[in-house]
């Protein structure tokens, strides 16, 4: 609780120093990166099972507790890197192959990745690590070597306005759109994600050479 009001009085210091270059290009792909990243629909599943376990979801604080994870990693996840003495284009590279194999996962349909099943609707297995888990950390200091950081700042908020938006309406959701189409969804956004995976690669491997 500490870091969080630390980091809240913090926030608006890093924001006021933050050049305003807005682009409206950079904004609309880093938000279709970490809505990929995400997934938080094809995690429905997920949720329901957990709603139906514990009986309710804690929708505004898994999504407040998100965005500050992100936001976090946003602002010092480079100065970490800086302190293991890997730069951010390295990282970059390493994270295009994360969001290589997570477009592979959601376009085949299969499971690389192979994590605990959370036991409960508690903060730790929503808003770490079914939302803001290592894909999503990773994606957002990859981002970070290509574009502006208001842009993916702006981004983070949108997709935790989105999240939040599913969270409460889960059921809903997996009622109008079906099994069916969320896995079209899956691919679709799949295939996007591929692309950007192969993009940054190839950006930052070209600097790194």
């Amino acid at each position: 609780m500490n870091f969080l009001i630390i980091f809240s009085l913090l926030l608006p210091l890093k924001l006021s120093n933050m050049k305003l270059n807005l682009d409206l290009n950079e904004i609309l792909t880093a938000t279709m990166v970490l809505f990929a990243v995400i997934d938080i629909l094809g995690s429905i599943p997920i949720i329901i099972d957990l709603r139906n376990k514990v009986g309710h979801i804690q929708s505004e604080k898994a999504s407040i507790i998100s965005a500050i994870i992100m936001i976090a990693f946003l602002f010092v996840g480079e100065g970490i890197l800086r302190l293991v003495g890997i730069d951010v284009g390295s990282f970059a590279v390493a994270g295009s192959f994360i969001l290589f194999f997570l477009a592979i996962e959601m376009i085949l349909g299969i499971k690389l990745f192979v994590d605990d099943e959370p036991e409960s609707a508690s903060v730790v297995p929503l808003a770490f690590p079914l939302i803001a888990g290592a894909g999503s950390l990773t994606s957002i200091l990859s981002l970070r070597a290509e574009f502006h950081t208001v842009n993916i700042f702006i981004a983070i908020l949108l997709n935790m306005i989105f999240v939040y938006a599913v969270l409460k309406s889960s059921k809903k959701i997996e009622r109008i759109i079906g099994k069916a189409g969320i896995s079209v969804i899956r691919k679709v956004f799949g295939i996007i994600l591929l692309a950007i995976a192969v993009k940054l690669f190839v950006t930052n491997i070209k600097t790194m050479l």
